[in-house]
């Protein structure tokens, strides 16, 4: 083994699933060369649940409970891509003001899900201090979902047709509080993040995408932004009351001056886009419409509007991580024919590989938590057909448990 480990020499080294520097399972295979990553591979599968088979075994109202629960960071995101799609295969007008009401809970679940983020990265960068920091200042986000839904996660709002619950006007100046919060305090979070000589160091340069890299891997969201692609679903293809409101996609040169594609440009997107989510909510705020929140208040006429439906639809919105897609097929029966997820970070994972060549294996943890990965989000499972079995029964459960068992033991 020292022979293999001297600088210059090539070995592998196998990272996860399980690792300290990795808050989700997933399994990485690294080729180095002395310090530095010269091919890398990853596997992915360690965190599918089984959420689509549970889900057409229910009616669409069931399964907004489901959605709420692929992710705990971005839950109201796949609730509402998946009542975008129910919609409009059922042909379900929602109301202006559940539009408002919708994105008020997406652009808070932004910010908590980007400030999460931030004290992760500062973590992995082993700047515990500003990693505490910037938790404690996303628990006014927390405690603001909560005040207006009820829960901190899995927040429960969205229903196809619209949102459960609306926003009286009592509530109106508790957001209006946390708001300035967040101006005041932005700020110092840019300073902290973006002018410490110690991040600037260990941040420019490292895990590089260009813009070209960016569109050939497709990437979503701020990955793709930090690379100069002005791509928001949001600002693209407008839904919910985002068609009404002033703003445009976030780009690093916009506070830079530049663009490099590297760690440092994903930091000030998401930065840049707390302070965005803060003026978009405050918009909606101040343009926000009179008028029902939900298409029908009685749940067994939005299912029988559902169990009429036939067609297939896509709805697509813009999560925290970048653009999210659920696609529904209904058949005229109550549970969708066919429910299929495709999360953003499912889009974004490819660009390891280029992002991590040539890195040191230091900056590996940096890298990968660059791009906010989720696999809670990502992990689905396509049953193939053909010398595979569909159904894998407690007996063959127990059967691949031992040899599995078996084969560790002899690596050991």
């Amino acid at each position: 083994m020292s022979e293999n480990k001297k600088i210059g020499s090539t070995y592998s080294i196998p990272i996860g699933p399980v690792h300290p520097a990795l808050k989700e399972p997933i399994l990485f295979t690294f080729k180095m060369n002395g310090e530095l990553v010269e091919e890398v591979d990853f596997a992915p599968g360690e965190c599918h649940r089984g959420i689509e088979w549970m889900g057409m075994r229910r009616n669409p109202v069931q399964i907004v409970h489901l959605t709420d629960r692929i992710c705990g960071i971005c839950g109201v995101s796949h609730s509402l891509a998946f009542a975008r799609a129910v919609e409009q295969i059922a042909e379900i007008e929602v109301p202006e003001r559940a539009h408002y009401v919708r994105t008020i809970i997406a652009e808070y679940e932004r910010l908590q899900s980007h400030l999460l983020w931030a004290g992760v990265a500062a973590h992995e960068l082993g700047f515990d201090t500003l990693f505490f920091l910037a938790w404690r200042v996303r628990e006014e986000s927390m405690d603001v979902i909560e005040y207006l839904t009820g829960n901190r996660v899995n927040y429960g709002i969205v229903q196809v047709g619209g949102v459960r619950r609306d926003f009286t006007e009592d509530q109106f100046p508790r957001i209006e509080a946390s708001l300035k919060y967040y101006e005041d305090v932005a700020g110092k979070l840019l300073n902290l993040f973006l002018e410490d000589r110690t991040i600037q160091m260990r941040c420019k340069n490292t895990g590089v995408m260009s813009e070209k890299e960016a569109l050939e891997l497709c990437t979503v969201g701020p990955t793709a932004r930090a690379s100069g692609l002005a791509m928001d679903v949001r600002y693209d293809s407008p839904y919910a009351a985002y068609g009404d409101l002033d703003f445009t996609p976030v780009l690093p040169h916009q506070y830079l001056g530049l663009t490099n594609g590297d760690v440092y440009d994903r930091i000030v997107v998401r930065l840049l886009e707390v302070v965005q989510s803060v003026d978009l909510i405050r918009q909606c705020l101040e343009n926000m419409p009179s008028g029902e929140v939900l298409w029908e208040k009685k749940y067994p006429k939005i299912l029988a509007a559902c169990k009429k439906a036939t067609g297939e639809a896509v709805g697509r919105i813009e999560a925290p991580r970048g653009e999210c897609l659920h696609y529904v097929r209904m058949d005229g029966n109550t549970n969708p024919q066919c429910w299929k997820v495709k999360a953003s970070t499912y889009s974004n994972q490819m660009s390891w590989l280029n992002m991590l060549k040539g890195e040191q294996i230091a900056d590996i943890p940096i890298v990968v938590a660059s791009i906010d990965p989720c696999m809670s989000c990502t992990d689905r499972v396509a049953v193939v057909h053909g010398e595979r079995t569909d159904i894998l029964t407690k007996a063959d459960l127990h059967r691949l448990s031992v040899e599995k068992t078996r084969r560790l033991a002899q690596w050991s």
